[in-house]
């Protein structure tokens, strides 16, 4: 494998700083795709980082910037957990953004993590589905937004797990010995297949594994972020000075 192209890199203050560039750069990749017809898809990202995103996208200063009703959502992860369980991705992105949005139900595509390991079987088939997916084929979102962990993991791909090696899989559960819990995750090759990556990641406790991801030896193993070097589409990393801390330059 050979890398696409080199990943933008935005270093920024602090998360207020973040969550306005992730705003402004969420709004022009929805306009670019709609202009050209269609709907936009994005595959939103779970966990602290990424809420005040949302909650932006839901001011007067966003949400008459995008055509929401031809915005299709779909998940990077899910935990086996309800929709209203305080676990659920779900949970926290609706009510900082998708609540306040007037689009029909139809448009979002949550993963059903009631079901837990059977999840992962039924999130496929909606997304192949929605895509219209040949066999062996992978969805090429518009847009998809990720986090990363102080271990290097990305949606729920996390180190040495199963679904670090997955390559022909859309979603697969995964069992994670750390937490303990069942998560259900889009694949490598999924999150490769995307037109655009967003990353979002802030704290000193990421510095290392930032690091790795953009400057170390290739170990997906070990570090799976590290997969987004070999995107066909275009990949920005969104940080904060204390994730940035040990990059060259910074």
């Amino acid at each position: 494998m050979s890398a696409q192209r080199p990943p933008s890199v935005v270093v920024c203050a602090g998360i207020d700083e973040m969550n306005e560039r992730a705003a402004e750069a969420f709004v022009n990749i929805a306009g670019e795709c709609l202009a050209a017809g269609g709907v936009f898809t994005v595959a939103l990202s779970g966990g602290k980082t990424p809420e005040g995103l949302y909650r932006l996208l839901s001011t007067d200063k966003y949400i008459g910037k995008v055509n929401w009703e031809k915005v299709h959502f779909f998940w990077g992860d899910e935990r086996a957990a309800g929709p209203r369980s305080r676990e659920s991705n779900y949970r926290m992105c609706s009510e900082a953004l998708l609540e306040k949005l007037k689009m029909p139900a139809s448009n979002i595509h949550r993963i059903k993590g009631e079901n837990g390991a059977m999840a992962a079987l039924d999130y496929e088939k909606d997304v192949a589905g929605f895509f219209k997916l040949r066999p062996d084929a992978f969805p090429e979102f518009a847009l998809m937004l990720l986090g990363m962990g102080a271990d290097g993991h990305t949606a729920s791909i996390f180190p040495k797990s199963g679904a670090v090696n997955e390559k022909n899989r859309i979603a697969v559960a995964v069992y994670v010995e750390g937490l303990n819990a069942v998560r259900i995750t889009l694949t490598p090759p999924v999150v490769m297949n995307a037109k655009n990556i967003i990353f979002l990641v802030s704290g000193k406790d990421k510095a290392e594994a930032l690091f790795k991801c953009l400057e170390g030896s290739f170990a997906p193993e070990e570090t799976p972020a590290q997969f987004a070097r070999f995107a066909k589409g275009s990949v920005t990393w969104i940080v904060d000075q204390d994730a940035a801390s040990r990059l060259s330059g910074a």
